[in-house]
Order: structure tokens, then sequence, then C-alpha cells
């Protein structure tokens, strides 16, 4: 009997679990639902729905060669789902639907009414683990709970590999052709105009390309990893999160990669190796905290006592920031990287974000929403987390004390300013110290055509560490 793959955030042929599953019990058709509402309520870029696509019609020739046919279809809003499955299954007569699992509070939902649908017509549902290590729920702390502390979630995910590391899924062999007329993919969808062609030659599409950057990093840049990571100017990261988010790689790929490199050490061998394997598990401790703790799905703080704080409605001050005019080098440098790339390099999310939500004491969730509606990486569980670690409002997030200073930041992690000379050309022509902090020069050597400081560094860190520290007594966290 026909089975059909309904994918979403996988889209690769390569450890595809709910791939091989589907063709190991039948002949496969591959299902891909366009949801332009949806995806503008999740506030997704328009750079990363391109980036979606392209690696749509990249997938599209691999599952040719496998002859599985890949349908388009259209449901406005998940909601629309569970009907569109329904007359795909009738229409082919699908046995059951096979699916990687996806984790937030309305991919759940849909999912389970898609299920139900289904159930009406005799079709099976099953869902798969894919875009993790480690099932949620599966690792909990001794009283039960989801873990909240990062460090102590790592502990038993070490312990966990260390035991059974999760094996990779071979590619399947090719299936007989069917009688089955692939789709055309669209290069657009209304509502999400598509990027500068230099934004897409960033990024290019496809599993061949996810997996020659990802041989790249870890045969030629891991070794020196934990040395540049935090250096903006240079390519010290892996910059494989839009492949991780839309599934082109997936995370067993990546983990298999650096311990090949790393002669099979999770806890030693090359400290970048180990240093870029914790990067992989908070990608993980973030979306097993979706799952524990759904209310920052509905955009809560997941520290409820914090949401008291005080923010300020300020639209002046949060379009500086979104539009890189804040007066500080290394805050306008980054976003003006996040309009022109659809990315921004990790130390600098932390402290653009630390400066909108202390310094400027403006909501994390104007930030949240800005990265969402920008970034070609987006994802709900990283990016929450990331603001609410930076805001001091989420799990095991930064003390509400430790606020970056963008000056200090700027000379310790751009120290020549080639990461400002790049993105500011206007301040191509200060020195090394000058061009950290413009506001000190006066006269003929001052910046051109450059805005002073949105803020005083001090008083709006006076401001913010007061907000905190009159909060309420603490809420409980069960909520």
């Amino acid at each position: 009997m026909r089975q059909l793959i309904w994918l979403r955030s996988d889209l690769r042929v390569h450890d595809n679990t709910a791939l091989c599953a589907a063709m190991a019990e039948g002949p496969t058709i591959a299902l891909y639902l366009l949801s332009p509402g949806q995806w503008q309520q999740h506030d997704d870029a328009p750079c990363k729905v391109d980036f979606w696509l392209r690696n749509l019609a990249a997938l599209q020739v691999e599952l040719q060669r496998l002859n599985v046919p890949l349908l388009i279809r259209h449901a406005e809003h998940w909601r629309d789902a569970p009907e569109v499955l329904a007359d795909v299954c009738r229409t082919h007569t699908i046995r059951c639907v096979h699916v990687n699992e996806e984790y937030g509070l309305n991919e759940t939902r849909r999912d389970r009414e898609v299920a139900s649908r289904l159930d009406d017509l005799g079709v099976g549902f099953r869902g798969h683990l894919d875009q993790l290590l480690f099932q949620p729920g599966s690792m909990l702390t001794r009283s039960g709970g989801y873990f909240q502390v990062f460090s102590q979630f790592r502990k038993v995910c070490y312990q966990r590999l260390h035991a059974a590391l999760p094996a990779l899924q071979w590619l399947p062999a090719a299936q007989a052709p069917l009688s089955v007329a692939s789709d055309a993919v669209p290069a657009s969808v209304q509502g999400f105009t598509p990027p500068a062609d230099s934004l897409r030659q960033l990024w290019p599409a496809g599993e061949d390309a996810a997996l020659e950057r990802l041989t790249l990093f870890a045969e030629e840049r891991l070794e020196a990893y934990t040395q540049q990571r935090d250096i903006p100017a240079l390519p010290g990261t892996s910059q494989l999160s839009p492949y991780l988010a839309a599934g082109v790689l997936s995370p067993r790929q990546c983990l298999h990669a650096v311990l090949r490199a790393n002669c099979g050490e999770f806890d030693g061998g090359q400290p970048g190796a180990v240093s870029w394997i914790n990067e992989l598990l908070w990608r993980e401790f973030y979306t097993h905290i979706l799952v524990g703790y759904p209310r920052v799905s509905r955009h809560r703080a997941f520290r409820l006592e914090t949401e008291a704080l005080p923010w300020r409605h300020a639209p002046d001050d949060l379009a500086a920031w979104q539009e890189g005019r804040t007066g500080f080098p290394l805050i306008d440098a980054a976003m003006r990287q996040l309009l022109t790339t659809g990315w921004m390099h990790n130390r600098l999310r932390m402290v653009v974000a630390m400066f909108l939500t202390k310094n400027l004491l403006i909501d994390w969730r104007e930030g949240e929403r800005f990265f969402m509606r920008h970034l070609i990486d987006g994802d709900l569980a990283a990016n929450n987390g990331g603001w609410q670690w930076s805001a001091s409002t989420g799990t095991d997030a930064a003390p509400y004390f430790r606020i970056f200073n963008p000056i200090s930041q700027s000379q310790k992690f751009d120290p020549e300013g080639r990461f400002i000379r790049h993105w500011l050309p206007e301040l191509v022509h200060l020195d090394n110290r000058a061009i950290h902090d413009p506001s000190a020069l006066s006269g003929l050597f001052g910046a051109v055509d450059y805005p002073p400081p949105l803020v005083d560094l001090r008083r709006s860190r006076e401001r913010a560490l007061a907000a905190f520290q009159n909060l309420p007594s603490r809420v409980p966290s069960h909520a």
C-alpha cells in the first residue's frame, strides 16, 4: 500500500527518518504544503521562505532519483491542512502518512488534527524523531520535570551519547516508478518578496551545498573554532544554522561529522569540537524547553515574575535599533549585517539583544519578532531561547546584572574595527581606537553622517538594574 511523506522542516533525502520509514513500508509519494497565511502569522522572513523554496526545488531533483513524486498543495493556514491531507490520501489511496515531528504549539495542534481527520478515513499517521537527538520527555530531572539549567541537561546528553550514538539513516534505494506526476515548485509565494541575488548567493540551496559546508567546517575550521567563534570579522562559525532550521541537514549528520574530525571524542580532543557540540546541545535544550514549558510558544516569559518589568514604549528608539542608527558602531554594524544577509553572528545576537532589552529597556518580544522577520535561520525555539537568555527572562538566563557594554564588546571582539568598517563605510576613516566610540571625537576628526549615541550607557544600565530589582516576589513557574 502507498505511503505518503509529508515534508516540513526536513528538506533532504539523506538521514531522513520519515522518508526511510515510508519507503520501507511501500511505494511512497512526497507532499509539501504552501501555507503563506500561516507563515505570515509566524513572522517567517521572506528570505527564509525563499530558502525553503530553493531547497524544495533541489530536493525534488533528489526525490526524482528515488522515483518519489513530489506533490505541492496549498493550505493557506494550518487549520486547512486536515482536509488537504485527506484529499491527497483519498486521491492516491494512501495507507499511512509519515512525518518528522515538529514541536511548537501550533505544529503539534496541526498534527493532532490531521491525525484525527486521517483516522476517520482509516489512514495511519506516524511521527518520527528527526529534528532532535533525543525525544522531548525522555530526559527529565529526578523530580520528573524538564531541565531548566543547560549544564545539567548537557550532562545527561553526554551520558546518553556515550551509551548509544544516534545512528544515521541510510539513503533508501530507488523504488519502482509510480504513475504520479510531480508538481512544479513555485519560485515565490504571494506575500513574501524574494530577496536580492546577493543574499541568495550567500546561502546556496541543496544538500550538496549543505554537506560541503559541513565538511569544510569540520575539517578546516573546527580546530580554531574556540578561538575564532566570537570574532565577527572572521569566518569562525559554521554558518550551518539555515540548513539545520530548514532540515537540509540533520543534527545527527552534524554530530557524526564533528566526531569523525575529533576521533570520536565528545568531551575531549579538540576544544573546538567540544564547544561546537555544546552549541548543538543548546539547540536541543531550547526545543525541549519549548515542549516542557509551552508558555514560551505563547509569547510568555519563562520567568513569569519578569512579565511585570516596566518595558518602555519607545517606537523611535526601536526603529533606530532596527535600522542600525543607534550611534554604537558594533550594534549598527550587526543590524546591517542582518538586514543585508538574513543572518547575524551569534556573539552579536547577544550584544544587540542585551542593548535593546537592557539599555533601551524595550520588550524582548519586539526583538524576537524583528529577528524572525529577517532571519534566514529563524527557529522558534532557538530564537526565543536566545532572546529570553539575553533579556534575563528565560531559563538558565544571563543574570539581570550582566549587561554587555557594546563599546567594550567591540574593543574585545573587533579590536581592529574590521567588521565595523565593512558594514559602516562612513566610519572607515577612523583609527582603531576611535572607531568603537565615535562620540568621543570632536571637530574635524569626528565621524561623518553618523548619529550620536541613542542612550547614555551608564544611566541606561542603572535604569535596567532598578527595573529588575523592583520586580515583585517570584511567581510559580508551572503556569
